[in-house]
This record gives structure tokens, sequence and C-alpha cells, in this order.
């Protein structure tokens, strides 16, 4: 027998209800943690305030947070069935002929939405937020950036002929490269001149580099404090290369894949990104249906501390297998879409299994 409309609301509130309590305090620790982190540093910046501070940790958050709604969908759906199970209310569930599939299924439509508004709502906002906080931290802590990669080559052509750049890091969510080396070629791409320069940041048709050192060839070196360098790259595509896949919004990562496959570029991490963000409904899903094959047992069955228990490591096995498959995607082992839906089908399948051998089905 389905559920009906009015208790199916009233399922689907506690469900809501719990892992929106779940998410919000692993959202206040994880800022309260981030704040006192960031005044610590606080005393090597002058323009370092705690409001600054403060603010700072506001735009850094959510993109903590957003890697652990999956445990806050475990956490709270087995809060919501026990809470439910303690006063009985499954009892009387049960007793009107509404099977276990019947009351899971406002927690699967919750976790449903769920994961369709972080991906598409949550996720952008979390990325604009994190380019947001780059930007601030890097202005304050202006020797303390945090750099999102090493060793960056980039090769590009431009009305002076060919240049190769590289520079030894990146700051995150900018496009500044710091202690940058190019090399020039003419159009018949015979080597002219070497630019050192302690950074570079790229600007709407040309490089800006500062404490430039040009050596042409054949040529004294010379110096200047500022050295152009014209290039056909745009800044936010060079921004968004050197930005960590989960740093990037969902609806910005299909034509990020585009324009860094046409680049010649491994676009593999950004691909298996979109198809995580893809697959995020369907493990939110699994997270449902794992926390209810440990939440259904009757309290005065007993052995519930052990059931729980269960259910947190199993919620643990499958955070481990998507970090795990993940990884595998991104060194090319599997492909994108196995690494990426595979821990979502397995648990939901396995999360079915487990039920059906509870239930009468």
């Amino acid at each position: 027998m389905l559920i009906g409309p009015t208790l199916g609301q009233y399922f689907g509130r506690r469900f809501l209800i719990t892992i929106g309590v779940v998410f919000g305090t692993v959202f206040a620790l994880v800022y309260t943690l981030d704040f006192v982190e960031l005044m610590r540093r606080a005393g090597d910046a002058k323009d370092a305030t705690a409001y600054t501070m403060a603010w700072l940790s506001l735009l850094r958050t959510p993109s903590v947070t957003e890697e652990v709604l999956p445990f806050a969908v475990l956490f709270g759906s087995i809060a919501a069935l026990l809470g439910l199970s303690r006063r009985l209310e499954l009892v009387i569930a049960r007793s009107v002929g509404v099977s276990a599939w019947g009351f899971l299924l406002p927690g699967v439509t919750v976790a449903l939405l769920l994961g369709i508004a972080s991906t598409t709502l949550y996720n952008p906002l979390s990325a604009t937020l994190r380019q947001k906080a780059a930007v601030l931290e890097a202005s304050v802590f202006s020797h303390g950036a945090s750099l999102s990669r090493r060793n960056i080559w980039i090769r590009q052509k431009s009305i002076d002929g060919h240049a190769i750049v590289r520079a030894a890091s990146a700051i995150d969510e900018t496009a500044t490269l710091l202690n940058v080396t190019v090399f020039l070629f003419d159009d018949a791409n015979v080597f002219t001149e070497r630019v050192e320069a302690s950074s570079a940041t790229l600007y709407s048709g040309y490089w800006e580099l500062s404490d430039a050192r040009v050596m042409p060839i054949g040529e004294e070196p010379q110096a200047y404090e500022k050295y152009l360098l014209a290039t056909t790259l745009a800044p936010t595509q060079v921004r968004q290369s050197f930005t960590s896949a989960s740093a990037v919004s969902f609806w910005q990562l299909p034509d990020l894949i585009e324009r860094t496959e046409q680049a010649g570029l491994d676009a593999r991490p950004y691909r298996l990104q979109h198809n995580v963000l893809l697959a995020r409904p369907l493990l939110l899903i699994a997270m449902v249906l794992i926390a209810a094959s440990v939440s259904l047992r009757f309290f005065r069955f007993g052995g519930i501390a052990k059931l729980v228990l269960g259910g947190v490591v199993a919620g643990f096995v499958l955070y481990v297998a998507t970090e795990i498959m993940q990884d595998l995607g991104g060194a090319g082992i599997l492909s994108p879409v196995v690494a990426a839906w595979f821990p979502g089908v397995v648990g939901c399948l396995l999360g079915v299994l487990v039920l059906l051998y509870q239930e009468d089905g």
C-alpha cells in the first residue's frame, strides 16, 4: 500500500528537518573551526580584522560543507527513522497496511530533491563564494595566498608569435602566475627571447609581467618593472584551468570541458566532476536506503546501537568507495561515467537488497 499524502508530507518533513539540523550543525562547526584558524593567521597581516576573517570564513565554508552533504543525509535519515520508530509511528503506518517502501518514499523524494538542489543551486553558489574567498584571501594574506597548482605550462599563439609560459605555481581561483618564465618564438618557430618575471597576471588580451627581465638572443638583458605580452587567452579560461575541478560551478563545467579539449589539454578531471554532480541525487538516495536498512527495527527488539553503528560504518565504506572510484577515474583507469555513477548505483542496490531481506516486499 502506498502512503497517503498527509502522512507522506509528515514523514517528508521529519526527514527534511533532521537532515537540515545535521547539516546546519556541521556547517556551524566547520565555520567556527575555520574562523579560529583564520584568526590565528591574522597576526601576520595588518588588514586581517575580525570582521574580515568572519566574512572570509563564511565564504569558504559552503565549499567544504558541500562534501559532507551525503553524511548529513545519512545521519539525518537514521535520526528521522529512529524517531518515528521510537514514537511507534512506523508501527501505526504498518498497521494500516503501509509497507516499508511506502514510508521510505518521502525520504527518497527528499533526498532526490536535495540532490538536485545541491547540484544546480548550492554547488554554483559555493563555487562563486569560493572564488571570492580566494581573491579576498590573496589580498589580505599577500604572502600566504593558497596555491592551486604547481609547475604550470601554457602554450599560446598571438600577434607576437608563439610563446611557452612556465610558472612555478598559480594563486588559487585567480589568473595570476608566480615565478614565471616565458620562451618566445617567431612565426617560423625560431626562438627569439626569454623573459623571467616574479609574477604574471592575465588581463583581456595581454599578460602583465611584474619585475621582468628580458633576455633577447644576442643582446644584453633588460629589466622592466612591468612588461606586457600579447595573448589570445581569456582570463576566465585560464583561471578555471588553474582551478581544481571541485571549485568549478556545475553550469560552467560543460563549456570548460569543451574549451579544455579544444586547447589539447586533459579535461578528464572536469568531466569526472560533472558526472559526480549529476550522480549526486542517486548517491543521496543510496544514503537514505542504507539508513533505512539499519533503522527500521522496532525499539522493543533492542540492538539499536549496533544497527546504527553498522549504518554509520556502511556510510563511511560507501564514501571511501566513492573516493577510490573517483581517484581511478581521475587517473584514467576508469571512465568518468563509471567512476561517478558506480558508488550510487551499488549503494542503492545494496540498500534495496537488505530491505528486501528484512521486509516482506
